[in-house]
Parts: C-alpha cells; sequence; structure tokens
C-alpha cells in the first residue's frame, strides 16, 4: 500500500464514524421535539377549554339568590322566638332560616337562599344576614 493512502485511512474511518452518528438524533434535539409536542397538546387544550359546550349550559349565568337580609334589618335587637324566625324568613325571601347561638359551631358553606339569624346569649338578635 502507499503511503499516501495509509495515511488517509485514518481520516476515512473517522469520517465514516461521524457520518454514521449523524442519522441518529441528538439528546438535546429529542427535548426539543418533545417539548415542541406537549406546547402543541397544550395550545389544543386551552383552544378546547376556550370553545363553549354545544348544549350552550355555560351560557347560562348562575341563578340570583333569593334571600335578601335588608328587609329584615330591623329584627335587629328584638328577642327571637320560632314565629319570629319564620316571619323574618318569609320578609328576606329565604327558603329556609338558620338561628345561630353563641359558640355553636356551624357549617361554612354559602346557601344564597338561607336566612341566618344571629342571637346573644340572652336571645336577642344581633344580626341577620344571608348565606
Amino acid at each position: 500500500m502507499p503511503v499516501r493512502t495509509l495515511r488517509l485511512l485514518p481520516s476515512l474511518v473517522l469520517l465514516s464514524a461521524l457520518c454514521a452518528c449523524s442519522a441518529e438524533v441528538a439528546p438535546g434535539e429529542d427535548d426539543g421535539i418533545e417539548q415542541e409536542q406537549a406546547l402543541t397538546d397544550a395550545q389544543q387544550a386551552a383552544e378546547s377549554a376556550a370553545t363553549p359546550p354545544a348544549d350552550g349550559i355555560a351560557d347560562a349565568p348562575p341563578p340570583a339568590p333569593t334571600c335578601d337580609a335588608s328587609q329584615v334589618q330591623g329584627l335587629v335587637g328584638q328577642s327571637n322566638d320560632e314565629a319570629k324566625a319564620e316571619q323574618a324568613r318569609v320578609d328576606a325571601g329565604a327558603s329556609h332560616v338558620r338561628v345561630l347561638e353563641p359558640g355553636q359551631m356551624v357549617t361554612m358553606e354559602f346557601d344564597g337562599e338561607r336566612l341566618n339569624i344571629e342571637v346573644d346569649d340572652g336571645g336577642r338578635i344581633i344580626a341577620l344576614r344571608c348565606g
């Protein structure tokens, strides 16, 4: 073999090895492809969430609460009894009433159709509110 061919042989081996490796996806490029796919998926999910449902249910506003405690604020300071609590419920337009005594444990969920009557230790009304 001529000397010139022997000098080119290592370069050719290196070149062929580089060509064989270039067909594969580099690890950094693979992450980029995954990130692009995740971004595309997120955009599609956002678009589908922004599209209103076909049945139109989402267009309807939530029902307005029926309770209006401003109609019964004149009862503050008066003694409470069942008849007065029922009359306050009717006057406020509430569907039900709850009397809250001092130290009583109560749930904190909001119910726009409920009238809450807060009383002190002596049974006097100290506050009326809906919820």
